[in-house]
């Protein structure tokens, strides 16, 4: 497998666009696992493998459990994630699946239910910055399998 090319080295500009609102998602005050589980159910629904690979890794490293991870795809099935967790990730199904269909006003309740607008307005951000990284990841075929997280990225 070889990737089409590397559009962060052609389009720098707008790749730093990207990371400054990744940059901003560190620090708005949502938990970071959180992020990881949307990141990661995202990743799935798009079938994106390289952001997959990361995501699940970097969710590890923040000391995510596999039994978490393993169950993401059928997480309305299991008792393992919280109301809140919940909550995000039925928000970010129907924001990403939404050329399926409307957000119906019941989807927007129960994630107010959980999230304040703020929380809810970088909940968005954080699912509108995924599905552009996993759009770039598709469209030029990154190769997933080499992605490991930083120091910076680990729990201590």
């Amino acid at each position: 497998m070889k990737s089409r090319f590397n559009p962060y080295a052609l389009s720098p500009d707008g790749y730093k666009a990207m990371v400054g609102l990744e940059t901003y998602l560190a620090k708005c005050g949502l938990e970071v696992n959180l992020i990881h589980l949307i990141k990661l159910r995202a990743s799935q629904l798009n079938g994106c493998a390289y952001c997959i690979d990361m995501h699940t890794k970097d969710a590890r490293a923040h000391g995510e459990s596999e039994q978490r991870l393993y169950a993401l795809p059928a997480w309305r099935e299991t008792p393992f994630f919280s109301a809140r967790e919940r909550a995000a990730l039925a928000w970010t199904e129907v924001v990403t699946l939404v050329a399926d269909g409307p957000i119906e006003e019941e989807d927007y309740e129960d994630a107010r239910e959980q999230f304040d607008e703020r929380s809810l307005a970088d909940l968005t951000l954080a699912i509108v910055a995924i599905n552009g990284w996993n759009r770039l990841a598709i469209a030029f075929a990154a190769v997933p399998g080499t992605y490991q997280p930083s120091a910076s990225n680990r729990s201590t």
